[in-house]
């Protein structure tokens, strides 16, 4: 009997089967397949299973266990997520919510064309919920709260490349910090592309392993930065505006909203992920991970850099709307 049989056997039963089964594209540590079960009560299932693969390096990040964790006490908390059916060490079986996760269609199918104006409010009110969620669900080694510009710095540092603009930001950054807000639960990777999305709007948020303790601002600034826009011109995952996330937030139960607090955040994410960028073409230039992904990523750096600097000079002369 095969890993993913045993498990769907011990959840519905010696006499279910599976017609279908679909590995997902994507990670290496991970696979993820797409499951339809018939139980052996005559009940059909659409089911997602993720497992970590046998002998494969962990990726950095929450294991599949914490995962569970996290997802469960977000459902309570009243955040969309697939419903967990079984979880374990090395695996976590839920419920296959239908919709979309590519950006490009989200922002231009004629199919999500109603959903698009409600989806920065959604997002407000699923944010206010994460940080609701207790800090008491994150992994052990996610709870320290640690200064995310002197990570990020320390990063910059050891991948030994020269980036003038990451570094005048960095000290920009450091020199404008705003007061920290409110210690709790953080998404990590709250943006477009990691929302399964209907044509009514959020049907679930996904991709749970970043998650960690920090100030909230970092999951709304994350999720305005301009990679996650996809081309489109509104701030807000390239579906809303600002006030359409921060009003929902606020009217949801989130902490007040300071808007130069949001920018501050905003920008620091456009760090973030131009380091990143740098991180992923280090990995194929150095031959950790031939890839043309990863060399084509290369690219992004210098829109990150060309990004923060129009960010640095706007900053002080035109305050967040």
């Amino acid at each position: 009997m095969s890993r993913i049989e045993e498990i769907v056997r011990t959840v519905f039963g010696a006499g279910s089967v599976i017609p279908r089964r679909v590995r997902l594209p994507g990670g290496a540590s991970r696979e993820t397949w797409a499951l339809d079960v018939a139980a052996a009560d005559g009940t059909r299932h659409e089911l997602v299973l993720r497992l970590d693969s046998p002998g494969a390096a962990l990726e950095a990040g929450a294991t599949l266990a914490e995962e569970a964790v996290l997802m469960r006490t977000a459902f309570q908390a009243g955040v969309p997520v697939p419903r967990i059916l079984s979880s374990g060490a090395s695996h976590i079986l839920m419920t296959r919510v239908p919709g979309e996760t590519i950006p490009r269609k989200i922002l231009r199918d004629d199919a999500y064309a109603a959903a698009r104006p409600r989806l920065a409010a959604q997002c407000g009110q699923a944010l206010a919920a994460v940080h609701r969620m207790p800090l008491s669900c994150l992994p052990a080694e996610a709870e320290p709260e640690t200064d995310p510009l002197r990570r990020w710095q320390d990063v910059l540092d050891r991948l030994g490349q020269p980036h003038p603009v990451f570094e005048l930001a960095l000290r920009r950054l450091a020199s404008t910090r705003p007061r920290p807000g409110r210690r709790s639960v953080v998404h990590g990777d709250f943006r477009n592309g990691n929302l399964i999305i209907g044509p009514e709007g959020i049907r679930a948020v996904l991709d749970w392993e970043l998650a960690h303790a920090g100030d909230p601002l970092e999951d709304l600034g994350w999720l305005c930065v301009k990679a996650w826009r996809f081309g489109s011109p509104l701030p807000v995952g390239g579906f809303g505006d600002y006030d359409d996330l921060i009003h929902a937030y606020e009217r949801a139960g989130g902490d007040p909203v300071d808007r130069d607090a949001l920018r501050w955040w905003e920008t620091f994410g456009v760090l973030k992920w131009g380091v990143i960028c740098v991180m992923q073409t280090m990995r194929h230039l150095r031959g950790g991970a031939r890839s043309v992904e990863l060399a084509a990523i290369g690219r992004r750096v210098c829109e990150n850099e060309w990004d923060l600097l129009r960010m640095l000079r706007r900053r002080a002369e035109n305050p967040l709307p």
